[in-house]
């Protein structure tokens, strides 16, 4: 089956620059390995050190996260499209109230 992956901006410096990748896969495993094949410095970005998918990458077909779906085993049909969502951590620290960044005490 040919599918095409696509690609998010933080991931295409390794994939040429390129926004999707078409690979042949008949489940979703098969294509993220395709896709590791023609770009091998993706692979430590998706995989871990026992070879399994890292846990804040997700893989969507349509509008479904495959985890819900069976993971990499999920199916895949000749022209589907496969977004590739790493998840995204972060984000500020609380700003503290005045009166504690001020060296008050906070009131009870």
């Amino acid at each position: 089956m040919s599918v095409t992956i696509l690609i998010p901006s933080a991931l295409r410096s390794f994939t040429d620059r390129q926004t999707s990748v078409r690979v042949e896969g008949k489940n979703v495993g098969e294509a993220v390995a395709a896709l590791a094949g023609l770009y091998p410095d993706i692979r430590r970005h998706l995989y871990d050190d026992a070879g399994e998918l890292r846990p804040f990458v997700n893989l969507y077909l349509g509008e479904t996260n495959v985890k819900n779906t069976g993971g990499t085993a999920t199916p895949l049909k000749d022209g589907d499209e496969l977004a590739l969502v790493p998840a995204i951590a972060g984000g500020s620290e609380p700003a503290l109230a005045p009166s504690v960044a001020g060296g008050g005490e906070r009131p009870a």
